[in-house]
């Protein structure tokens, strides 16, 4: 075979393996949008438009104090002022990251949700995901530096905010969805491999939102195969 015909062949294989692997998701998406526009993702708009206002909000001297009152998430804080503050915290960009990739990541990424799965459902695993990082943190920081899976005590004091874990989490789901198997592993390399090299609290947060959603979606698949059924007598 020629490097030509080996080239061809693999440029072949290559659109095969794109077709199958998000042929169906950029099909759904692509019709949607093409039909319905803007108009398709309003949830998605909406939530671009709150990362931005909270962004200048936060910037501001008359801002910065309501935004982290109300955003803010610390494992050092009351449980329930946590949880509280933790659905707004999705929408609050983290101040040493550049705003661009919060807002990015929830175009991106909240709107192929809302087109794939729908509105209340991309919200609901979007606040799991954010919960579980939220969770992980606090019982990592009780557990202590010295334990599996545990936390240095001054990772208690860091600002939890932005859109990352519900990103991992949504991402996830719709690989999951539409049989994209090959990029939902490489999505969980990343995870593993983010905290390989810089092991810190967000990378943590991620795996740990990554695990929330994948025992949901292995729960999800036990009840549709028909969970526990009763024995034939």
């Amino acid at each position: 075979m020629t490097v030509g015909a080996r080239r061809a062949a693999l440029r072949t294989r290559l659109r095969r393996f794109a077709r199958r692997e998000w042929g169906p998701l950029l099909t759904t998406v692509g019709t949607a949008l093409s039909k319905r526009g803007a108009r398709a993702v309003p949830m998605t708009l909406t939530a671009v438009g709150l990362t931005a206002l909270a962004q200048i909000a936060q910037n501001q001297p008359w801002g910065y104090r309501p935004v982290m009152d109300l955003g803010a998430v610390r494992a050092e804080d009351p449980l329930g002022a946590a949880l509280l503050r933790t659905p707004l915290s999705l929408f609050v960009p983290a101040l040493d990251l550049p705003v661009w990739g919060a807002l990015a990541q929830i175009l991106l990424v909240f709107g192929v949700a809302e087109i794939c799965l729908g509105r209340w459902r991309t919200l609901a695993i979007a606040y799991v995901a954010t919960l579980a990082g939220t969770l992980y943190a606090r019982v990592g920081v009780a557990l202590g530096p010295g334990a599996f899976l545990g936390l240095p005590a001054s990772d208690a004091e860091i600002v939890d905010t932005g859109p990352s874990a519900a990103v991992v989490g949504l991402a996830l789901v719709v690989c999951s969805r539409y049989r994209a198997r090959w990029t939902a592993g490489a999505l969980l390399v990343a995870l593993v491999g983010e905290c390989l090299l810089k092991d810190n609290l967000a990378g943590r947060e991620h795996l740990a939102a990554a695990s929330a959603v994948l025992v949901l979606l292995a729960v999800l698949e036990w009840r549709r195969r028909g969970g526990l059924r009763p024995r034939a007598r």
